[in-house]
């Protein structure tokens, strides 16, 4: 599909063109012209862009899929939409499904049923066998056939022995492994914050110690092997600032944070909502105000979404067995202007590092480029609902809200799809 956006302002630290208001033409999947007062050609679609930003495709680090095995909580038909609907062309998918993404088989499975998308859907390979952090699993031929990570999801890998020869394995092929913070001897059975909140919930509290344990340790280890690793899901002031001593020491290592805990803070927790239930536990407004200087200093490299979804028999429970997550793709966008983040700072933390980290070709807005972008509206208003709600779930605080920042475009892989 041939498209011309007149008037976007531009948002790629990568390209010539960046913070500057231009037209875009599209053509058979190619950006072919970028400049002003480009006319309209025959059979071309027009998109006035006034107002409206347009950067690299976004890419989240961090999304569970229920396919294959738990297709009642999200498909990759589903996922996909809710995807494009938050202004993501790109998806790195934990392994936590039914089978374990364990094998080259698994990893098989979701490249071809995700093959043609305009969401590129990249698996990333569980680093133990069925998640249980005893015996490695086949990640050198995941590596071979497509995986792009490895992870055991929201397990985190508790054993120290077996956390270093993990380390140690992937380093001979140049993976990178992906983990999840979370002491849980110190955790326990707790699930939420460890504050005044818990105190007057009358619930126990998970301590920031359980996650900035876990990340001392992480980062004692992949210094001793001199090997890289992503931190996922980081929520604690303590542990931005072990994270960046570690980034000045040298060691090689690399964060993320979910576009939530940017935003909700554990008051929402008073009426027991558990929808504001999540894995790490919403933090304090100091965690807050350490975690967006975090971004802003360089220490955290990346947003992700964290979405978890669950069927309604998971969440409208009571809130100490109700299950963790947020179904959050198509929300990350408002959340992180409402963080106060600017254009840049998205395209940098949604769309560029994201890939960077991953070692995946990073979209640029340039001539002759290939066309991977999302155009969306700072400022436009709009309501998440059960009408425009992709996902098959719907456990999110969120819906029924009025939310700032609308996607407007999406375009990759010679496909457009374009939102009111």
């Amino acid at each position: 599909m041939n498209l011309l956006i007149t008037g976007v302002t531009i948002a790629d630290p990568n390209s010539q063109f960046n913070q500057k208001t231009c037209d875009v033409r599209v053509e058979q999947g190619k950006i072919t012209a970028i400049g002003n007062n480009l006319k309209p050609a025959n059979q071309e679609e027009v998109f006035d862009g006034t107002g409206a930003i347009l950067s690299p495709g976004f890419f989240d680090l961090n999304c569970s899929i229920g396919d294959p095995g738990f297709e009642t909580k999200e498909d990759i038909e589903t996922a996909t939409k809710a995807a494009m609907s938050g202004g993501f062309t790109g998806l790195a998918v934990l392994p936590h499904t039914k089978p374990v993404v364990h094998s080259k088989g698994e990893v098989a499975y979701i490249l071809n049923k995700a093959k043609g998308n305009l969401v590129q859907v990249l698996p990333i390979g569980a680093v133990s066998h069925d998640l249980e952090g005893k015996e490695l699993a086949e990640m050198y031929d995941m590596k071979q056939s497509g995986a792009i990570a490895f992870s055991d999801g929201s397990k985190p890998i508790t054993d120290d022995g077996f956390m270093s020869r993990a380390l140690q394995y992937v380093k001979g092929f140049n993976g990178l492994m992906m983990v999840h913070p979370e002491n849980k001897s110190i955790a326990g059975k707790s699930q939420i914050n460890e504050s005044k909140t818990s105190v007057l919930l009358g619930m126990k509290g998970v301590p920031a110690l359980a996650e900035e344990m876990h990340i001392s340790r992480d980062i004692f280890l992949a210094t001793y092997h001199d090997a890289p690793l992503h931190i996922s899901n980081i929520t604690t002031a303590g542990s931005v600032a072990l994270i960046k001593k570690a980034k000045k020491d040298g060691v090689k290592i690399s964060c993320d944070v979910a576009a939530h805990y940017l935003v909700f803070t554990e008051e929402l927790l008073n009426d027991f909502d558990s929808n504001y239930k999540v894995k790490p536990p919403l933090r304090g407004k100091s965690d807050i105000k350490a975690l967006l200087n975090g971004l802003k200093d360089g220490t955290i490299d990346a947003v992700c979404s964290q979405h978890r979804p669950q069927e309604i028999e998971f969440k409208a429970v009571e809130f100490e067995i109700a299950s963790y997550g947020i179904i959050a793709l198509q929300t990350v966008l408002p959340l992180l202007i409402k963080a106060g983040l600017d254009a840049g700072q998205i395209a940098e933390k949604l769309s560029v590092n994201p890939r960077k980290l991953l070692n995946l070709p990073v979209p640029v807005i340039e001539e002759n480029a290939e066309a991977n972008f999302t155009v969306y509206h700072p400022a436009k208003e709009w309501e998440y609902n059960t009408t425009n709600n992709q996902s098959k779930s719907a456990n999110s605080p969120l819906l029924n809200k009025k939310l700032t920042g609308k996607v407007q475009l999406v375009y990759n892989n010679k496909q457009l799809q374009a939102y009111g």
